[in-house]
């Protein structure tokens, strides 16, 4: 009952830093090795088969905001612990790949061990290796929805030709890690407009708005013509409602200073999903939308000044 340990993401550019954390108990898997020496297709079948069959894993994001806020050695630490969490089977022995005990400062770090190579060497950490890899990289290819131009899904973040490309044709997303090297420069830039933001005092409400501002200009680049912006009634409110060739969405606006306050989309509780449906509903009623298909959208948006972090079509 070994729980396997390893970490993907530690070199881009761009998107979260991924932990793997496997227990399989024995369970024999034919393939396993190192993530990287595998073909993409045969890692997509043993991401199925080892979630499948494995005793228990996790998974620990980290987010590109994070990484440049606590620094990658603390993320590291970080993205083991949120995957460790999520193993709920017991076991009896923890082997890492690499040398360094990112438990080490946690009650479980006298019972680790690292070692060298174990994604070639120690099957758990082989799955380890494999359902985290799998995980990001179809994160990143999701991006290329939100974020057109950048080909995240051909480069995963990394800091290809076709990357820094893309960063000098359309400069920086909130995927970006503007603590690396590299992109230090956009760092820079944005810590001037934060000071900026702050010197004007803005409030809350202004602050707000500008996010909902923000929010309607990634709409419009993704295609959308905006029909309506805070549309109120005594039942409720609808943050912006736009078309999308035949569909109209109806998107709430979630806004956050920092990550510290937690993730935006996490307020879109089952509560607000009903309020959300009564709204369209009602919005389409009043304004004769027959025969049309209605969606639920979730826009988050953080930091100063604002960036469009997730979209997420809820229903």
């Amino acid at each position: 009952m070994i729980l396997g340990i390893d970490e993907v993401g530690r070199g881009p550019w761009a998107g979260p830093l991924v932990v793997g954390a496997v227990v399989l108990g024995g369970a024999p898997i034919e393939g396993l090795t190192d993530s990287k020496k595998l073909s993409k297709k045969r890692r997509d079948e043993l991401d199925i088969i080892i979630r499948s069959t494995a005793y228990g894993f996790g998974l620990g994001w980290v987010s590109a905001t994070e990484i440049d806020e606590i620094g990658l050695s603390a993320a590291l630490k970080l993205a083991t612990i949120r995957a460790v969490e999520q193993v709920k089977t017991p076991y009896n022995e923890i082997i890492i790949d690499g040398t360094v005990n990112f438990l080490k400062e946690t009650t479980k770090g006298a019972f680790v061990t690292t070692m060298k190579k174990a994604d070639l060497l120690v099957p758990s950490v082989s799955a380890a290796s494999i359902i985290a890899k799998v995980a990001r990289d179809n994160y990143m290819a999701l991006q290329d929805e939100i974020y057109p131009g950048y080909s995240f899904s051909a480069h995963v973040g990394y800091g290809t030709a076709a990357h820094i490309q893309a960063i000098n044709q359309h400069g920086v997303t909130p995927l970006h890690r503007l603590s690396f090297a590299p992109l230090k420069r956009y760092q820079t830039a944005a810590t001037k407009q934060v000071k900026s933001l702050r010197d004007d005092k803005l409030t809350t409400k202004q602050i707000g708005d500008s996010g909902e501002d923000v929010a309607c200009r990634y709409l419009v680049g993704r295609g959308h013509k905006i029909i309506d912006r805070n549309w109120k009634t005594k039942f409720c409110e609808i943050d912006i409602v736009s078309k999308y060739k035949n569909i109209v969405y109806f998107t709430e606006v979630k806004y956050r200073k920092n990550a510290e306050q937690g993730g935006g989309l996490a307020a879109i509780t089952p509560k607000k999903l009903r309020q959300m449906n009564f709204a369209a509903k009602y919005y389409a009623v009043k304004n004769q939308l027959s025969n049309t298909d209605l969606r639920l959208a979730a826009l988050a948006v953080t930091g100063q000044p604002p960036k469009v972090e997730t979209f997420l079509e809820v229903i």
